[in-house]
C-alpha cells in the first residue's frame, strides 16, 4: 500500500460534533492572592446538585455512594479513593498517571470518554463551558489550600484541546483505517480481546477521536499513546476511528 492511498480516498463531512470546549480563563496563580477565579462557586453548587449529587458527595463527612466522594478532587490521582470499587477503565487511567487537575477535570466534564474510555459513569458531560467553570470553582473550593494548586491557572494545553468544528465533523474511510491499524495491531487485538491492553473494537468513532486528540495534546497520560497520536493527522485519526467502530459491529 503506497503513500498515495490516502489521497485516493475522500473524507465525508457529517453533522457530528464532539463538544470538548474548555475553560477560557485568564491570569496566573498567585499564592499571596489565592486561586485565580474559574467561575462562580455558588452557581457551581447548583450545577453539582443537578448533575452530580445523585452519585457523589462532597464536603465535610462526605463518603462514597454510587460514585466516590469528591472532596479534595484537585490534584488527586484518578482512582485513588481507598475502598471504592472503581471501574477497570478508571483504574487503568490512574495507573497511567492521570491526575485530576483543572485541565483534565474540564476535559472529563465536557466529554467523559475523552479522558476515560469505557467509563462506568452514566454521564454524558456538560457541553456548556460557563456551567463547567462554575462547577470547577465549586469543586476547587472543596480542595485543600486551593490557592496553592499549581493548576489553578490554565495553560495553553486546555485551549488546544478544543477541537475545531471541521476536525470534530470528520468521518474517515474505514479501508484506509484498516491500513493504518496494522501498527495498532502490535498491541491491540482485532478480535476485541483484552489482556492488559484495552480493547478498541466497536468504539464509537467520535469517542475514539476524542480520546486520540486528548493523547495528542497530552491530556491523557501514556507516553506511547501520546507519541502514536502525535504522529497522526486529523484525517488519519478519523480513518482509524471509522475502522475500529466498523469491525466491532
Amino acid at each position: 500500500m503506497n503513500r498515495s492511498f490516502r489521497r485516493a480516498r475522500h473524507m465525508r463531512v457529517v453533522a457530528t460534533a464532539i463538544m470538548l470546549a474548555t475553560a477560557a480563563t485568564q491570569g496566573r496563580s498567585d499564592h499571596q492572592q489565592g486561586a485565580v477565579p474559574i467561575g462562580d462557586a455558588e452557581a457551581g453548587a447548583a450545577v453539582f446538585a443537578e448533575d452530580c449529587a445523585a452519585c457523589h458527595q462532597i464536603g465535610k463527612g462526605a463518603t462514597y455512594q454510587v460514585g466516590p466522594q469528591l472532596t479534595g478532587i484537585f490534584d488527586r490521582p484518578a482512582g485513588a479513593i481507598e475502598g471504592f470499587d472503581y471501574s477497570p477503565a478508571l483504574q487503568r487511567m490512574g495507573a497511567d498517571g492521570l491526575i485530576w487537575q483543572l485541565e483534565t477535570l474540564d476535559a472529563f466534564l465536557a466529554n467523559p470518554v475523552a479522558m476515560v474510555s469505557d467509563t462506568a459513569m452514566i454521564f454524558d458531560g456538560i457541553a456548556d463551558a460557563p456551567r463547567r467553570q462554575d462547577l470547577l470553582a465549586f469543586l476547587r473550593a472543596h480542595s485543600a489550600q486551593p490557592g496553592d494548586i499549581p493548576e489553578s491557572a490554565p495553560t495553553a494545553k486546555a485551549i488546544l484541546f478544543e477541537l475545531p468544528p471541521e476536525t470534530a465533523a470528520l468521518v474517515g474511510d474505514p479501508e484506509y483505517g484498516e491500513y493504518l491499524a496494522q501498527e495498532c495491531a502490535t498491541c491491540h487485538q482485532g478480535d476485541g480481546s483484552a489482556e492488559g491492553i484495552p480493547a478498541i473494537t466497536g468504539w464509537p468513532a467520535h469517542d475514539f477521536m476524542a480520546a486520540m486528540h486528548a493523547y495528542k495534546v497530552k491530556l491523557r497520560p501514556h507516553p506511547v499513546m501520546q507519541m502514536m497520536a502525535g504522529r497522526l493527522d486529523d484525517e488519519q485519526i478519523a480513518a482509524l476511528a471509522a475502522y475500529y467502530e466498523q469491525i466491532g459491529e
